[in-house]
């Protein structure tokens, strides 16, 4: 297939665009578009269970009204990610973020209680004092409902179902996992504002557990009854792992779309490609994969736009 120009027409839609960059045949251009591709087969793939994994970075930015968009629409159907992501989405129902700079003075910040992450602030109002006057009342009222042990799938789904009458909730990606029984596990529950809540709560309720376990019990399954499985993979760590790490209980997946923007030299499996899982049995040798090097916060929406130009199609 020969290289071709990349034509911008007037008007032309990001579906468009993106047919335009894999023509072009270059570098991230067309691993963009390949993974538009493959994240189209296995969403349209009636056998494929498709899994998504993400950091909570992402979440403080309006990348999370991708995110949302995804779940909403019922295009993915397993979310795995880290506690943050329930900080930052939660938090945003209810107070708002705000644009900043990587240039800083951090200093300054902390003096004035503003946390920075990257160049989005939040204040301290808007994260660790907002979670705890909103999560208390609402860890009370499952408790009194009789909730003594949950995984953190059935406990993100009560709180998915406790915040259905707030204002925002609509914009929530707990709210929508629960709205449409998409399960979300937190392997690293305690690790973030919500976890912190949790352990609050723990202190005058012993009895109130989250069984970790009881997520592994259910991914297990998952992951024995898929016929085929794959996963939009962004960025890496604990959720990437947990992902990759329970497909290779079923000859690995599928489809792959790695985004990243780590490197692989330095042995993190936040940089590790495609490649490196297969020799794990994580992935399959036989699968449609990809890895693109890029932001997030950038490729995303792109992937997004254009996937759902074609659904409509």
């Amino acid at each position: 297939m020969r290289v071709e120009d990349i034509e911008l027409k007037e008007g032309m839609t990001v579906n468009e665009l993106v047919k335009e960059l894999y023509k072009s045949g270059g570098f991230t251009a067309k691993d963009l578009a390949v993974a538009v591709d493959i994240f189209e087969e296995m969403v349209k793939d009636e056998e494929c269970t498709v899994f998504l994994s993400f950091p909570a970075c992402i979440i403080a930015t309006g990348t999370r009204g991708v995110i949302k968009e995804l779940v909403k629409r019922k295009l993915v159907d397993v979310i795995i990610t880290t506690c943050g992501t329930l900080d930052h989405d939660l938090a945003r129902i209810w107070k708002d973020y705000y644009h900043g700079s990587f240039m800083l003075d951090d200093v300054e910040l902390y003096k004035r209680g503003i946390h920075r992450i990257g160049n989005v602030l939040t204040p301290k109002e808007s994260y660790g004092l907002i979670l705890e006057e909103k999560l208390q009342p609402i860890f009370e009222d499952i408790y009194n409902d009789g909730k003594r042990r949950l995984s953190t799938r059935e406990l993100i789904w009560d709180v998915g179902k406790r915040i259905e009458k707030e204002e925002n909730a609509d914009s929530s990606i707990v709210y929508w996992c629960y709205k449409n029984k998409i399960p979300m596990f937190v392997p690293g529950i305690t690790d973030g504002a919500f976890g912190s809540q949790l352990w609050l709560f723990y202190q005058t309720h012993k009895d109130f557990i989250v069984d970790v376990l009881k997520d592994e019990d259910e991914l297990s399954e998952i992951i024995f009854n898929a016929k085929r499985t794959g996963a939009l993979i962004i960025g890496g760590g604990i959720s990437k792992h947990h992902t990759i790490w329970w497909n290779q209980f079923k000859d690995g997946l599928d489809y792959v779309v790695y985004i990243t923007t780590a490197v692989e030299w330095d042995g993190s499996l936040s940089g590790a490609r495609v490649r490196e899982a297969i020799s794990w049995g994580k992935v399959s040798e036989k699968a449609k994969s990809v890895n693109v090097y890029g932001d997030a916060t950038v490729l995303l929406p792109i992937i997004v736009a254009s996937i759902l130009e074609r659904l409509r199609g």
